[in-house]
């Protein structure tokens, strides 16, 4: 029977971290250092501040990211966005969507190994802690072996409690592009029962983070996130990945003394068998078998063989990354019809995105009919009802004038005679009565009532019917009233 496959001797037969049985191993990755390691790290700060900082920079009076679902008002980066916008999202992640085709078909699983919160907190937090209170992969590897003792009760809870510690700072943080700093701030310093739906939010939120990255790890990338899977379609033969260059590495082993005695010497490649980038692996997987699904692109393996060779004083590179042609000695090609369309597709969604954000305007408007007639005729004239909404999406106070346009002279109106002056991010609710006198009406017509600005720079309207009865009907009624006097 084939052996289970462990971080020690993986296999492409299984998923590394599955063994036969099902159950999972525990990975213990030793620690990678080398100019790919120092580039992550950098990388990772700059990321870990911009995601932690978003609820903190303020860009036009809130925070750039600010998604205020009591009020139904989203700003993002200065944009403000009311409920009805939220249309407007869609093209935003298309053209996310196709940004991740084209880098991906160009350049593998950079965004896995470099810029997913995942792989960024996991590596660049969560595993830190690790090492720092538990040590090595080694004292980590036989922490875990040994019986349960004193020191090793006390590294695991207070292991354990930076873990929930963290993951509750930043699921706060979290919490703030939703609710904001101060309010978030607020809620803790209350007790729990004055915001038992916030509370509850909390709870169940940093206890999933903690148990992601306390024990699920690397599955998340396995079982539940679908990009692993993608990847198998969006790439080619001619994609940046990491690799292992078996013509320079194999066959492996140590290179032996030449022996006078034997026919021949002993020939092997670069690679010494020495499974450092398989240590290393925060997956679990050996890059010498190929490309694989559980492969995140972090780079830790390109560090660890480079070291090895610069020991070795041979070239660095053995593994390293490259496409797959040129691994096989092929040239690559990176104008390819997958990239063109990819690329197409991008600039398509980004075309499309800007415009849709270019609509936004700084104010909403709505009209309703009035429930019950859809017109009423009195005495004198023909009434229509209406009711007006109007929204102030802007941080500022803005005023507002209604106007009517396509309609008769004659056409009188009751409410919003004068400027409506809203507060930021406030709204109104009002009645617009149309009155047609009755000697004028021919009957049915189309009209607009929109609003502008004071200061002119934008106008929003919307067409509607002025409704009746046919004039034909109407002048009857009128003749036979009079005829009835």
């Amino acid at each position: 029977m084939m052996p289970a496959p462990t971080s020690e001797h993986p296999t492409t037969e299984s998923v590394t971290t599955i063994r036969d049985d099902g159950s999972r191993p525990f990975l213990f990755p030793a620690d990678a250092r080398g100019r790919f390691a120092r580039a992550r790290q950098w990388s990772a700060a700059a990321l870990i501040i911009f995601y932690l900082a978003l609820p903190w920079i303020k860009v036009n009076g809130y925070p750039a990211v600010f998604l205020d679902l009591a009020t139904r008002r989203f700003h993002l980066f200065g944009l403000t966005l009311a409920a009805q916008d939220l249309w407007l999202m869609f093209f935003v992640i298309t053209g996310l969507g196709f940004s991740l085709f084209f880098v991906t078909a160009l350049l593998g699983r950079v965004w896995c190994g470099w810029a997913c919160p995942q792989t960024v907190f996991l590596d660049h937090v969560y595993r830190r802690i690790e090492r720092w209170i538990d040590g090595d992969a080694m004292e980590r590897r036989a922490l875990s072996a040994a019986p349960l003792s004193a020191g090793k009760v006390v590294k695991r809870l207070a292991k354990h409690a930076l873990y929930i510690a963290v993951s509750a700072a930043i699921m706060h943080l979290f919490l703030a592009y939703f609710v904001s700093i101060p309010e978030v701030w607020a809620m803790v310093r209350a007790a729990p029962g004055e915001h038992w739906g916030a509370f509850a939010f909390m709870a169940v939120s940093t206890g999933t983070l903690y148990f992601n990255f306390a024990w699920f790890r690397e599955q998340m990338c396995l079982v539940i996130c679908p990009y692993g899977r993608l990847q198998s379609a969006l790439i080619d033969d001619h994609s940046l990945v990491i690799g292992y260059d078996v013509a320079r590495g194999e066959p492996r082993g140590k290179k032996r003394a030449h022996d006078s005695r034997a026919a021949a010497p002993a020939v092997t490649g670069d690679c010494v068998d020495c499974s450092r980038c398989v240590h290393v692996c925060p997956v679990g997987i050996d890059i010498r078998q190929g490309l694989q699904m559980e492969c995140i692109g972090c780079t830790a393996c390109i560090d660890a063989c480079d070291d090895v060779m610069t020991r070795l004083q041979r070239p660095r590179g053995l593994i390293r990354y490259d496409s797959q042609n040129g691994f096989a000695g092929r040239p690559t090609c990176w104008l390819r019809p997958r990239t063109i369309l990819y690329f197409v597709l991008l600039l398509v969604g980004a075309a499309v995105t800007t415009w849709a954000l270019s609509t936004v305007k700084p104010a909403t408007f709505g009209i309703t009919r009035m429930m019950g007639a859809p017109y009423v005729v009195d005495i004198g004239a023909v009434r229509n009802q209406f009711m007006l909404r109007i929204v102030n999406k802007r941080a500022v106070p803005a005023r507002f004038m209604v106007q009517v346009d396509r309609a008769p002279a004659d056409l009188r109106r009751i409410g919003f005679e004068t400027p409506v002056d809203l507060p930021a991010l406030a709204e109104t609710v009002q009645p617009l009565i149309l009155l047609q006198p009755r000697n004028g009406y021919t009957g049915p017509f189309k009209l607009t009532i929109g609003i502008n600005d004071a200061e002119g720079r934008f106008h929003l309207g919307r067409e509607v019917e002025f409704l009746g009865p046919e004039a034909r009907l109407l002048r009857e009624d009128e003749r036979q009233a009079l005829e009835r006097k």
